[in-house]
């Protein structure tokens, strides 16, 4: 049985989780549409994933999809940190603050959270999803016997043949256009930075999983070049950002449309690990940042926010974590509900045999 028949999609379309953007509300409108909507949790607690999972199933009965983060435990380094505090101070001088006096872990991993477990086995959601690598056998075990679909991101054939071995449903091909964080196991291994077209050829030709293509589509047209390349499905993400029921605040929206949105950077200086960011003052610190290195992912991404907040409280926006892959020039603002429609229609015609010209072309 297909991807789309096991959930029961009406079009091969997966929003992608976008942790601190994805609403409950943007995945439910999305998932009423006929595609998979998304959360993602990992940057809260039990509680707060128990709440945006009940709020999602308050709006919609249709499947959607809990997107986990499963990262190497961070190594906390007291002098690396105040290092990289210190590079950073005179910036937040520049907004009247001071930086941290030291660095905190925000974020938990999925395997090392015995209360996420618990309530994803209690309320058990229709799909699961993993980013940054795998939880134990034990913990798949228990959620599979819940009849919970799993997922999971590679971005190497390797962590593809991973993901098949230890008997998840499907795997997300995320190719080097796309936007966030990189879902890469080992962020300190060597990165082939493979492409969705190239990567989603090698997992479809030697896995025998599903693959949803993900990174750079952004219409319907780049959603039927991933199906004839023998995706099940296309993730998108930026496309979904400058939707009304995303998180994204006013300046995240204005930066989308302005000339950042050409110029892409793959960096680690935000949150410690790779991450695809619309050009930015954060992002131009890589020409600056010499031989600093940035803490381990989480703990750097507590500096990162601090700054961005101090920026922020004196009108500056350009230190926020404004995710976006290489299609980003070709969003487009429209109700989620609408994006699904627009794209779907932009499928039918590409399959029909009609060409896109243009984002209104149908």
């Amino acid at each position: 049985m297909s991807i789309i028949d096991r959930l029961r999609l009406a079009t091969p379309i997966v929003q992608a989780p976008m942790a601190g953007v994805a609403t409950p509300l943007l995945a439910a409108t999305v998932s009423n549409a006929g595609a998979l909507g998304s959360i993602g949790v990992g940057a809260t607690d039990a509680a707060g994933a128990r709440m945006m999972i009940e709020e999602v199933r308050g709006r919609t009965s249709c499947a959607f999809n809990v997107n986990l983060f499963v990262h190497g435990r961070a190594k906390p380094d007291s002098s690396r940190e105040a290092t990289w505090l210190n590079w950073l101070a005179p910036l937040f001088a520049e907004f009247g603050a001071e930086p941290p006096a030291a660095l905190r872990t925000i974020y938990k991993s999925f395997a090392d959270d015995p209360d996420m477990l618990t309530m994803l086995l209690a309320l058990a959601p229709p799909v699961v999803s993993f980013h940054f690598g795998l939880p134990p056998a034990d913990v798949l075990a228990a959620l599979r016997a819940r009849g919970v679909y799993l997922m999971a991101t590679a971005t190497s054939l390797e962590e593809a043949r991973a993901i098949e071995a230890a008997g998840i449903d499907a795997v997300v091909a995320q190719g080097i256009e796309a936007g966030g964080h990189r879902g890469i196991f080992d962020p300190n291994a060597p990165d082939d930075a493979l492409g969705m077209v190239a990567l989603t050829r090698l997992l479809v030709r030697n896995t025998g999983l599903p693959v949803i293509a993900a990174g750079g589509m952004m219409d319907g047209a780049g959603i039927a070049a991933a199906l004839d390349l023998g995706a099940a499905a296309a993730q998108l993400g930026t496309a979904f950002v400058p939707c009304p029921e995303s998180a994204a605040d006013a300046a995240y929206r204005a930066a989308l449309s302005g000339p950042g949105a050409y110029h892409t950077v793959m960096t680690s200086l935000i949150s410690g690990r790779p991450a695809r960011a619309l050009a930015n003052r954060f992002t131009a610190l890589r020409e600056e940042v010499g031989n600093h290195r940035p803490p381990d992912y989480p703990i750097a991404y507590d500096a990162g926010k601090a700054l961005h907040a101090a920026a922020k409280a004196r009108g500056e926006h350009g230190f926020g974590a404004q995710w976006a892959g290489q299609g980003a020039p070709l969003a487009r603002a429209m109700p989620a509900a609408d994006l699904v429609r627009t794209l779907r229609e932009e499928l039918a015609s590409c399959r029909a045999g009609n060409r896109l010209h243009s984002p209104d072309a149908v």
